[in-house]
């Protein structure tokens, strides 16, 4: 039986402000699911917070790049650096986000220590990048494309480790059916699965059969991310892009489970649910569950 870690990583650098002089409230995502006692319903060690640093885009104007990408990268490493402490360990990590930026954070520790697969549940493919978009800007919509080493130097090449991820390693699962990322995934060999293939085919089927092919020899494990916005905004309304057309609960519920059953598997982020958009916290308490129904032991 492996050993849980949650560890919490509250950062909104990588969304836009929901209207002007706020920000994105995704950064108490962690206080809210340890509100439902999700560490001890997983029966999971305490591995704390890394804080990040100030949201402060400054005079960001589009055509600047990414920004709070200084930011970003300081909070990449120091993130990394933890997640590789638990995985050297031994440890799977249980990453509380934040936004979707924070992936990057796994991605790095990962690839200091190999060459590791990504299973990505998420309701977007977080790929735009200068070579299919006018600008770029708001990395929590990018983490994708900048860990595969597209995009600006300073995020994507961090220590030199270039990419983070190779595009064969890459599993993703959840994208809406009507995703204009699809075609350039379909060019670059990225295998997505769909809500529409996903219910035609089996979200556990489907999950196995990637599960499998993650398990090679060629990788020394994989990571699962899991973004809220997967789910249909009927039932989780509480992101910052709710978008309809989603995964109900049953049907996330068995692709999560298989996807993080393998011993291959070191670790699980979830990212972007907002607990300023849940006031009577339905939304986290279904988010819980759904985590807690996927890692806890038997």
């Amino acid at each position: 039986m492996r050993t849980l870690v949650v560890l919490d990583a509250p950062s909104n650098l990588g969304l836009r402000p929901p209207a002007p002089g706020t920000v994105p409230g995704c950064y108490k995502l962690a206080g809210a699911l340890r509100e439902q006692r999700i560490v001890q319903r997983l029966g999971a060690l305490e591995g704390g917070v890394v804080v990040p640093p100030r949201y402060d885009r400054g005079e960001w104007q589009p055509g600047d790049g990414v920004f709070n990408a200084a930011a970003i990268a300081r909070y990449t490493r120091a993130l990394a650096d933890r997640i590789e402490e638990h995985v050297r360990a031994g440890e799977f990590a249980v990453v509380l986000g934040g936004d979707c930026s924070i992936q990057l954070g796994a991605a790095l520790a990962l690839r200091r220590l190999g060459r590791y697969g990504l299973a990505a549940v998420d309701g977007s493919a977080d790929f735009r990048h200068p070579g299919n978009s006018d600008h770029v800007g708001a990395a929590g919509g990018e983490e994708l494309a900048i860990a595969t080493g597209r995009g600006q130097a300073d995020l994507s090449d961090l220590e030199g480790l270039r990419p983070y991820l190779k595009d064969e390693d890459v599993r993703l699962f959840g994208m809406r059916d009507g995703d204009e990322d699809r075609a350039e995934l379909a060019a670059l060999k990225i295998p997505h699965v769909t809500v529409g293939q996903l219910r035609e085919w089996g979200a556990a089927e489907l999950a196995r059969a990637a599960v499998e092919s993650l398990e090679t020899s060629a990788l020394d494990g994989y990571w699962v991310h899991l973004d809220a916005d997967v789910l249909d905004p009927g039932v989780m309304p509480a992101v910052d892009s709710p978008d309809d057309g989603g995964l109900m609960p049953d049907e996330l519920a068995p692709l999560l489970r298989t996807l993080v059953s393998s011993p291959r598997c070191v670790g699980l982020n979830v990212t972007i649910y907002d607990p300023d958009l849940d006031p009577d916290g339905t939304a986290g308490a279904l988010l819980a569950d759904l985590v807690v129904g996927a890692l806890a032991p038997v």
